[in-house]
């Protein structure tokens, strides 16, 4: 079966996957979902579809906020990474840890792709704030704040949001975003400091 015949059944099997529980499986259960699979059992791979939503569909939506149009994208590249990749699967590790490994491989390389496309100057002075990144820090990541969040980035330029989600929510540093954007360093500090005080001029103004 071809790449794109895998696609179309994927797509097929998600509405069905929807109604299947997602709890985690026990270890012979995994090894017996991925035999089934390989099989093409259309039931397993409903099952399977399933899992792969539940493990990664939050992940993707957390970080690619508020543009939810990628979200379906991200998640069909996440599928069919996972399909094709379902015979090399050992079980060292979870199903469900297995799919989220792939869908963070699969956000890095949207995050990657997006911020290589972007004109990032390292012309101008930094300005120091002080109170920006603890307020980031705090904020991106509190249950009860998530909505005001969401609607501040919504106002922020894409490459805005994409870099302060990619350092505040993933954690990574400022080499790392800049060796993986293929941008200097000094020009990923010129972004997340223009994003930084986009995001403070926003949330000051949104209503909380």
């Amino acid at each position: 079966m071809s790449a794109l015949d895998n696609s179309r059944q994927i797509t097929v099997e998600t509405q069905a996957a929807m109604e299947v529980s997602s709890d985690t499986l026990p270890l012979n259960d995994e090894r017996r979902l991925v035999e089934e699979v390989l099989s093409k059992d259309r039931k397993a791979t409903a099952e399977f579809v399933a899992l792969c939503t539940d493990s990664a569909y939050s992940f993707v939506r957390r970080r690619v906020v508020p543009r939810v149009e990628s979200v379906e994208d991200l998640m069909q590249e996440i599928l069919l990474a996972a399909w094709q990749s379902l015979p090399k699967f050992r079980g060292d590790a979870s199903l469900r840890s297995w799919i989220l490994g792939i869908a963070r491989h699969k956000v890095d390389d949207y995050y990657r792709r997006r911020l290589r496309e972007a004109d990032i100057t390292e012309e101008g002075e930094l300005s120091a704030e002080p109170t920006i990144e603890p307020m980031l820090d705090r904020h991106l990541d509190v249950a009860a704040e998530q909505d005001r969040v969401e609607r501040t980035l919504a106002l922020l330029p894409e490459t805005y949001t994409l870099a302060l989600i990619w350092r505040y929510r993933d954690e990574k540093s400022v080499r790392e975003m800049a060796q993986l954007s293929g941008k200097t360093e000094k020009a990923m500090e010129r972004l997340l400091a223009r994003a930084r005080e986009n995001f403070r001029k926003e949330w000051n103004h949104a209503q909380p």
